[in-house]
């Protein structure tokens, strides 16, 4: 009777952990997953009159069909690289570090204060120096305070450091409409960068591209080959274990976090220097929150974590195009990018869980 009430009681369908699952199986899923994201965004594609083909094949020429769009491919997966490794590092120990947009835009702030009002004074070399410097170190300060508090008083750093880019935001409308307004504007602006302290382009883009892939392979040793990268592996494993093992949990707090502050900070000086040549509300574009899905779909692994960068900015890239050519309206394109981000990271969730039916596991048994 009892096998009888528990039967009944069973759901149809359940999950269940895996327990292993091998790398061949792994990249089936994500392969299907592509498929099925693919057939599914071509459906809206069919719904809005065009040919899901013809706008496929239109998105990767638009991101890699000339060298003035690969340049432009580029451009927009570097930021996203590099905080994405920013972030990462954080979240290898289980702080949720969500605040990536404010830590750009102070990055920016830094950088600008020197960028628009010492040029005159400093050469470009120790000039850019000095931007480089001013943004890492407030980007890192900015990730610090969530830290501080989280070690002082256990607050929780998902909303801590979601509320800190919207100071961030408000100090940067400040600077618009008050201090760094641009002299003569009618709107609320800041003024461009001067030409001569702007970063030098390699192959058409700014040096930017370079740095980045230096911090993939500097992050790849830090995470796997040093103290500090096994330290922050512990306590993102259990910080019971950490204390156990005699290392100061407040310390990797803060010093992680103090890195991966600078680093998103660091992305704010070279959008201001290296592409937009100014500061707006939209230096930080969303990329603080992309880089999230960027570090999720790697699994936090850095040279994972370059093609996805270059894959999302192909998206993106992508999308511009198929507006212009297809007349496809902007949230339309926004909406299949977001088919297939949301079909790639759900295809995770399928890799570490398996779908049960209803009396199949007693038959396999």
């Amino acid at each position: 009777m009892s096998n009888q009430v528990s039967k009944t009681k069973e759901p149809l369908l359940r999950m269940a952990k895996r327990d292993a699952i091998t790398s061949k199986q792994a990249w089936t899923i994500r392969g299907i997953a592509f498929l099925l994201a693919l057939i599914t965004g071509g459906l809206l594609i069919l719904c809005l009159g065009n040919n899901p083909l013809a706008v496929y094949k239109s998105m990767v020429i638009g991101a890699w069909g000339s060298k003035t769009v690969i340049r432009e491919t580029i451009k927009i997966s570097v930021p996203l690289l590099i905080t994405a490794i920013g972030i990462s590092i954080a979240f290898k120990m289980k702080f949720w570090n969500i605040g990536a947009e404010g830590q750009i835009l102070v990055g920016a702030v830094a950088a600008g204060f020197f960028g628009l009002f010492t040029a005159h004074i400093f050469p470009k070399v120790p000039l850019v120096i000095l931007m480089m410097v001013a943004s890492l170190i407030a980007g890192g300060i900015y990730g610090l305070i969530p830290a501080l508090f989280k070690s002082k008083w256990g607050t929780n750093e998902t909303l801590f450091t979601l509320m800190l880019n919207y100071i961030a935001l408000a100090f940067i409308k400040y600077l618009m409409n008050g201090p760094w307004k641009a002299p003569g504007s009618s709107f609320p602006k800041i003024a461009m960068l001067a030409q001569g302290a702007r970063l030098t382009k390699v192959f058409g883009v700014h040096w930017g591209w370079i740095l980045a892939l230096v911090l993939v392979v500097v992050s790849y040793i830090y995470f796997n080959k040093t103290k500090q990268g096994y330290e922050i592996a512990v306590v993102g494993e259990s910080t019971n274990t950490a204390h156990y093992a005699g290392i100061k949990v407040s310390k990797v707090y803060n010093r992680t976090m103090f890195i991966s502050g600078a680093l998103c900070g660091l992305v704010g000086m070279l959008q201001f220097a290296g592409a937009d040549y100014t500061i707006t509300e939209g230096t930080a574009g969303g990329i603080g929150f992309t880089a999230i899905t960027v570090a999720w779909l790697a699994k936090m692994n850095p040279y994972g974590m370059l093609g996805v960068a270059v894959f999302i900015a192909m998206l993106e890239r992508g999308s511009n195009t198929i507006q212009t050519q297809f007349k496809i309206p902007a949230s339309a394109a926004e909406v299949l990018i977001g088919i297939i981000l949301f079909f790639m990271l759900g295809c995770e969730f399928f890799i570490n869980y398996r779908l049960i039916v209803r009396g199949k596991e007693e038959k396999n048994a």
